[in-house]
């Protein structure tokens, strides 16, 4: 609808008479509007734009409901004392009991939360749930461990709001027969219907100090002591950030590859070894934290994997319990840890760091991969187990047409190298190309010839190839000139490829260089160009320039800006972008391949920044 003309109540309308019209809901009106739920499914909240496993929308609580705080309030005294125990639900349920097997317990159960585990969105298009998601905890009392599910909405209500370290009574919930779980491991089911859960927050005050649940037991390792662990061993760390990637996103390994999930690489330093600790950081439902890391900050990462990639790197990653805290948001100040050795001793060192120092190490955003690819075929195909899977052009096309928006993915196609350019930055936009002469003039080239946008070429004699004198002026042949060479009797000699210094997208010579075409056209039939032919042999003439790819700015690690990490944090995250030249680089130069595919002879452009692409760690 464009517009609509209401008729007021004493003009002529349809007949219509007795309506209020001012009690007709209007767009934008003071009247507190519904909640906004998607229209098109069956759904109470929002996924996020970029995941499944972050939330989305105000509608996620950080405050615990009210009702369910009064509820606490009129329990006084029974909310201090448990009147049921991990143990006691496990020998109930295994026994038979039917309070415990068929109904819900009434009983409160005090414990403590180890460990948090990131959102599961398990919608589907044909199920019909208003809210499909849920999320494990690990809990414990003086007699034992328990996971409890939360489900549907009391995600929405509680999730937020529970943290690892958290004294929790809970009341009304089902004691199950753990999902996939060896017979007698028990798991608490916590709904929001059928029956309604109630939950309450204890300080640790208001328990009886015979009823306190165990503390939370952290692990922590210095880079020191990771390089001795084995493979999947779960740790803590603690370092100051000094490299904070860009988020990717890779396809999830389900089975279905149907999914995207987030990810972004992190560096710490604790100032144990000069081993930095790299991590490959997941979405870990906690969005207002991963938007806000940035270099020069303090990160605690609880529950990382340890994966070892070969005998000489390894790095973190994601367990089913990974949670992450950085220092700005007030986490550390909330958690237990802060109390710990080896997070005193990390604080003991950080205080002989001066912050010109960290900072001048600090790098944000860009591309990195890690560990570094195979520099030889003998170590790919290691890796490979044998089965190189090399693709076609053609297959390496179709493959990156189909990307999503910063999804990362490996191929691995065999290929010739046709054209190099250097580029340095900053230096008049100037770069260096070699071509291989015999890809770019054969025959059978599938390279499409493009009128010359660059021009002023220069020759750079070079040590390491064999270069011959170029013709600056002869940039460009006409069509009778090229066809003659080709059919020249006289075999021509070896040539070498060329290297060339030119300016990069320089448009002030546009007008001179048309005018120098004049010299090159050839209006009087009477001509003969035998001369030409001749001087052909003796001189090459300069190739066309590559027309260099763009490479987005996003691709380059930038210098970390203190005084504008928020700007700098917002460009790195998905979905942001900054404004060529408004921060500085970390690197000055950068090489682009034109690969030419064996298979089929398709072209593809490679961007090769230098790697590694991070400082090494100051000594300790």
């Amino acid at each position: 609808m464009v517009s609509v003309d209401v008729p007021g109540p004493g003009e002529d309308g349809d007949g219509r008479t007795g309506v209020d019209w001012d009690s007709l809901p209007w767009f934008g009106s003071s009247v507190a509007a519904a909640p906004l739920v998607p229209l098109r499914a069956n759904r109470s909240v929002f996924l996020p734009l970029w995941n499944n496993v972050d939330y989305s929308g105000q509608v996620w609580m950080e405050a615990p409901p009210t009702e369910e705080e009064e509820d606490e309030e009129e329990d006084g005294e029974e909310g201090r004392r448990p009147t049921v125990t991990v143990s006691r639900l496990r020998d109930s349920f295994l026994s038979g009991r039917r309070g415990v097997t068929r109904g819900a317990v009434q009983h409160q159960l005090i414990v403590r939360i180890i460990n948090k585990s990131p959102l599961t969105y398990y919608g589907r298009t044909d199920r019909n749930c208003e809210c499909p998601y849920k999320a494990v905890l690990e809990l414990c009392d003086q007699t034992g461990s328990v996971c409890a599910v939360l489900w549907n909405s009391v995600c929405v209500s509680w999730y937020r709001r529970l943290k690892p370290g958290d004294i929790v009574g809970l009341r009304r919930f089902r004691v199950k027969q753990r999902y996939q779980a060896e017979p007698g491991v028990i798991e608490i089911s916590v709904n929001s219907r059928n029956p309604a859960a109630q939950i309450s927050v204890l300080p640790e005050s208001s328990v009886s100090p015979e009823y306190v649940p165990p503390a939370v037991i952290y692990s922590f390792y210095n880079s020191q002591q990771i390089l001795d662990q084995p493979h999947d061993t779960v740790c803590d760390v603690i370092g100051v950030l000094t490299f904070v990637g860009r988020s990717e996103r890779i396809r999830s390994k389900d089975g279905k590859g149907a999914e995207l999930v987030e990810y972004r690489w992190l560096q710490l330093e604790d100032g144990a070894s000069d081993q930095p600790i790299m991590v490959k950081l997941f979405s870990t439902s906690q969005p207002e934290t991963h938007l806000k890391l940035h270099p020069a900050s303090i990160l605690v990462g609880t529950r990382l994997k340890l994966v070892r990639a070969s005998e000489q790197t390894s790095y973190l990653t994601n367990s089913a319990y990974t949670q992450v805290y950085c220092s700005g948001q007030g986490h550390h100040s909330q958690m237990s840890y802060r109390r710990l050795r080896p997070v005193r001793c990390f604080l003991d060192w950080l205080r002989t760091q001066e912050d010109a120092a960290v900072l001048s190490r600090a790098l944000i955003g860009g591309f990195f991969t890690y560990p570094p690819p195979p520099v030889s075929m003998e170590t790919y195909m290691k890796e490979r187990r044998g089965e190189p899977g090399f693709l076609r052009g053609a297959e390496l096309q179709m493959a990156l047409d189909r990307l999503c928006y910063r999804e990362r993915c490996t191929f691995c196609i065999q290929a010739t190298v046709t054209t190099v350019t250097y580029s340095r930055l900053g230096e008049d936009e100037r770069c260096l190309f070699w071509t291989d002469r015999s890809s770019s003039f054969s025959p059978s080239s599938s390279l499409t010839l493009h009128p010359p946008i660059l021009q002023n070429f220069s020759v750079l004699q070079s040590s390491i190839f064999s270069s011959q004198p170029v013709d600056a002026s002869n940039s460009h042949q006409t069509a009778g000139s090229f066809k003659r060479k080709l059919l020249s009797t006289e075999t021509p000699k070896k040539r070498g490829p060329w290297v060339t210094l030119q300016p990069e997208h320089n448009t002030d010579t546009v007008v001179l260089f048309e005018a120098s075409m004049e010299f090159l056209q050839n209006v009087n039939p009477d001509d003969k160009d035998d001369d030409e032919d001749d001087d052909a042999l003796s001189f090459v003439t300069a190739p066309s320039p590559p027309i260099v790819p763009p490479v987005t700015m996003e691709t380059f690690p930038m210098c970390y800006d203190h005084a504008h990490w928020e700007e700098q944090t917002a460009t790195v995250v998905m979905g942001g972008k900054t404004t060529p030249g408004r921060f500085d680089l970390a690197i000055d130069d950068y090489y682009t391949l034109k690969l030419r595919a064996l298979s089929d002879g398709v072209l593809v452009d490679a961007v090769f920044p230098p790697t590694p692409g991070l400082p090494p760690p100051a000594p300790s």
